[in-house]
């Protein structure tokens, strides 16, 4: 802080007006560039981009720990899949397939 007593020299004044008038003009600077609509757009866009940036992260996250446990289901600790529990999906998605190759085998003839 600059001192204030009457001790002060007029160059000590000016010296003192001088960085005062360097550090309002450094905040005015730095005020202009943030109230610039640019980077106000630019700040905008960076903040959408890191939501989504995140909300992907927690979807990655998410997906993956679901992918986890359905193969956990399927494959046992020694990496081998478990049968009891493949062949009855197998076939039901076999089953599935076929109705619907089924159907449209039908809508053709017609």
């Amino acid at each position: 802080m600059a001192d204030t007593s009457d001790t002060r020299t007029p160059a000590q004044i000016e010296a003192d007006i001088r960085r005062r008038r360097e550090t309002l003009a450094e905040t005015l600077d730095e005020i202009g560039v943030r109230v610039h609509p640019k980077t106000i757009v630019g700040d905008a866009k960076a903040k959408v981009a890191s939501d989504i940036d995140r909300t992907l992260g927690r979807a990655y996250v998410q997906v993956n720990r679901v992918v986890s446990e359905v193969r956990a289901q399927f494959v046992d600790e020694d990496g081998a899949p478990r049968m009891e529990r493949v062949l009855p999906v197998a076939l039901v998605a076999v089953g599935v397939v076929g109705l619907f190759a089924l159907s449209g085998s039908r809508r053709r003839k017609r």
